[in-house]
């Protein structure tokens, strides 16, 4: 469990203009993920359904919150009998397992365009904590006057600590695929209109 006393919450300048309640746009959103592959440079995929809703206080950035889902039955690799396998009992096991999830349980710190979270991921039936580092910018309204804000994160996993262990020992020694698995978010998000909010 991570001990939030160990770390220090930097005054960022007020954003007063971010605050708000933001749901994620799929459409312009991605959730990635990416391991190194003996046979290949890496494996890549993403997870094609997910939705989340970040509530920002651009007055005080340590009250922000972030919640994301996703749906781990929606693997794509481009290939067939790998989503199979992602999604199968070797790892995500999506028939018994259909989410996975991340909430936030504070900012660590604050900075610029920086929001440093302390949350908890689970997979499975484990849930463990991991912190995120997300950069974010906004935006204009676009065409069809929306708020957006966007955020960029990437977060590297030990996958055997959520029971994500399966691998296939090389002759040459190691493992078929790397221990370490990275996820990439590259989130779009609208701003909700108060009434919706509450």
């Amino acid at each position: 469990m991570i001990n939030r006393k160990n770390f220090t919450l930097l005054s960022a300048p007020p954003r007063n203009e971010l605050t708000g309640a933001y749901t994620i746009d799929r459409q312009r959103s991605t959730v990635g993920f990416s391991a190194r592959h003996a046979l290949f440079s890496s494996v890549q995929g993403q997870f094609t359904s997910f939705e989340g809703l970040l509530k920002i206080n651009g007055r005080a950035f340590g009250r922000s919150e972030a919640y994301i889902s996703v749906q781990t039955d929606s693997v794509e690799t481009g290939s067939f009998p790998l989503n199979a396998q992602i999604t199968g009992p070797d790892f995500l096991d999506s028939s018994t397992f259909p989410l996975m999830s991340f909430r936030s349980s504070g900012v660590l710190d604050a900075n610029h365009n920086l929001l440093h979270l302390a949350g908890y991921l689970r997979i499975k039936d484990i849930e463990l904590p991991v912190p995120v580092e997300l950069e974010f910018n906004e935006t204009s309204p676009d065409r069809s006057g929306d708020n957006r804000i966007n955020f960029q994160a990437t977060v590297t996993l030990q996958r055997s600590d959520w029971g994500l262990d399966w691998n296939t020992n090389l002759a040459s020694g190691g493992g078929l695929i790397s221990e370490k698995v990275k996820l990439h978010l590259n989130l779009s998000a609208v701003r909700l209109d108060p009434a919706q909010t509450a």
